[in-house]
């Protein structure tokens, strides 16, 4: 049988500490070679990417009047997303459910049971709340988008202590049309809360 020789390193604690302090600087080394590869490049991807968002602001501009576009806010870019066809209704279905409501009655889906806002209100009111902004725009933004989607939404009116706008959905008497209803938002890309 042969016989292997294996050899056997020790390395003292300075001779570690040495290769170790010897790979942090070669990797800080890459590191600022990449960063400043990048910042160099960075105006060059800038103007190459100016020509393609260049159409898009010229028609928001002929659209606001030939006034710059201020930048959309969050509740703004949804408020413009394209609905999936899969999540409207047909044309027909919202008639009946317009018909429906302004009829008084309630449609034939529980979600399209809208409880008007101004009216009284029920002894113990739920609410869904969907988000508490600190600008009044974005607020009004979002119940322009949740109402365009049917929903039943606006903006809760403000304490003297509270500096946040509070987009909400209701009142619901029963605690499980309001659970229904944050269901309907979940569906939809929200994150609502019940409120009493």
């Amino acid at each position: 049988m042969a016989s292997s020789d294996d050899t056997e390193i020790t390395l003292g604690t300075g001779k570690l500490l040495v290769l170790f302090f010897g790979l942090v600087a070669i990797c800080a080394l890459f590191f600022a070679l990449g960063y400043s590869l990048g910042r160099k490049s960075e105006p060059a991807l800038a103007s190459a990417a100016a020509p393609v968002m260049a159409p898009t602001s010229a028609n928001t501009s002929k659209a606001n009047g030939g006034s710059a576009a201020p930048p959309m806010t969050f509740y703004k870019a949804v408020e413009q997303k394209e609905a999936s066809s899969d999540l409207t209704p047909p044309a027909d279905a919202k008639t009946d459910t317009t018909a429906a409501a302004s009829a008084g009655t309630s449609a034939t889906t529980p979600q399209a049971a809208a409880v008007d806002p101004t009216t009284t209100l029920p002894a113990t009111p739920y609410f869904v709340q969907v988000a508490a902004v600190s600008k009044e725009e974005d607020a009004q933004a979002l119940v322009d988008a949740l109402k365009k989607k049917d929903y039943p939404a606006f903006v809760a009116a403000q304490s003297a202590s509270d500096k946040l706008f509070r987009v909400q959905l209701g009142p619901f008497a029963e605690l499980k049309d309001a659970e229904a209803m944050r269901t309907r938002l979940v569906g939809d890309g929200y994150s609502p809360m019940l409120k009493k």
